[in-house]
């Protein structure tokens, strides 16, 4: 951890979690959501959304069920956030929504799910119909294999200079929540100091769920190759609340030396997803903060010319606390 890092009980913090786009950052509340975007003309662009009912009513407060708003949330408001950073950045004010947004959320959910959980139940079951494996060994097999294809595609993804880019501004969201949980001083020369990891990173949701479906498939013992794939993707839902009950669990208890322990694989991994941001990348990451403790009702002195919808940054980044 870098110096400025300060665990201490989280109990009574809301949480709030992000995602980094195209030349900026999405920050959501429990009410809403703002992605800031830095424009090719050095402006920062805004646009906030209230979140409706699914994340507000009963739903996201079960155990469990609130792991599936995990996913969507990381697929439904990051497409959204990801498709408005793309248009700013272009330069352009076309939209990608309705029918297409959900075909390419489609498609890339069908690939990831062919890529990370397929592909990997595939080879382990040739191996043990060509090899002789012992199929409780696939099943073992099949779980290392998924894990260094995610590790594997994410080192890969990390060497391509836009990509690097973005790790800055996913470094820029961590800082920025950190600097918040410990009380401190949301300007970028203060927010610097915070580590570039947090314990409910999406990364470290997704390490989560490679690990819980390595330990559950395994028990299924062997399996025709039919039934092996339906029961990977039929099992995701109860992977994914399983995942994010733990992840909520240790984030809350940092504190605890051997919670600090069982996270370590977890913030490691995060040194792939994020890079050092430079303090323009801060800057964008606290407008999104600050415009999103703005919508949802938390005074913090920031200026914006609207109060919904897309908008521009003028005036000076406030403090927050």
């Amino acid at each position: 951890m870098s110096s400025g890092t300060v665990y201490r009980p989280r109990e009574a913090l809301p949480i709030y979690g992000g995602q980094a786009v195209l030349e900026g950052v999405m920050m959501r509340g429990r009410k809403a959501m703002a992605v800031a975007v830095r424009s090719p003309q050095g402006s920062i662009e805004i646009r906030t959304e209230a979140l409706g009912s699914l994340y507000t009513g009963p739903v996201g407060k079960v155990p469990f069920l609130r792991g599936l708003l995990g996913l969507w949330d990381a697929l439904g408001l990051g497409f959204k956030a990801l498709t408005f950073s793309s248009n700013v950045a272009a330069g352009e004010d076309q939209k990608l929504e309705g029918p297409a947004m959900f075909v390419t959320i489609a498609v890339s959910l069908a690939f990831g799910l062919g890529l990370f959980f397929l592909l990997p139940a595939a080879l382990a079951q040739a191996g043990e119909t060509w090899l002789g494996i012992n199929p409780w060994l696939g099943n073992l097999l099949e779980g290392l294999i998924r894990l260094g294809l995610i590790v594997g595609y994410i080192w890969a993804i990390g060497r391509i200079p836009d990509i690097r880019r973005l790790f800055g501004y996913h470094g820029a969201e961590h800082k920025t929540i950190n600097a918040f949980e410990a009380g401190a001083e949301l300007v970028p020369e203060s927010v610097a100091r915070f580590s570039l990891e947090h314990p409910r990173c999406g990364t470290a949701f997704l390490l989560t769920v490679v690990l819980i479906s390595i330990v559950l498939f395994s028990l299924l013992g062997p399996l025709p190759l039919v039934w092996r794939l339906l029961s990977r993707i039929l099992l995701i839902p109860a992977i994914a609340g399983l995942a994010f009950e733990y992840i909520r669990f240790t984030a809350r208890r940092m504190d605890n030396p051997i919670i600090r322990w069982l996270v370590g694989p977890n913030l490691a991994l995060q040194r792939l997803t994020t890079r050092q941001p430079d303090s323009g990348m801060l800057e964008v990451a606290i407008a999104a903060f600050n415009t999103m403790r703005e919508k949802e009702g938390m005074s913090n002195g920031f200026q914006s010319d609207e109060t919904d919808g897309a908008h521009r940054v003028r005036g000076t980044l406030p403090d927050s606390r």
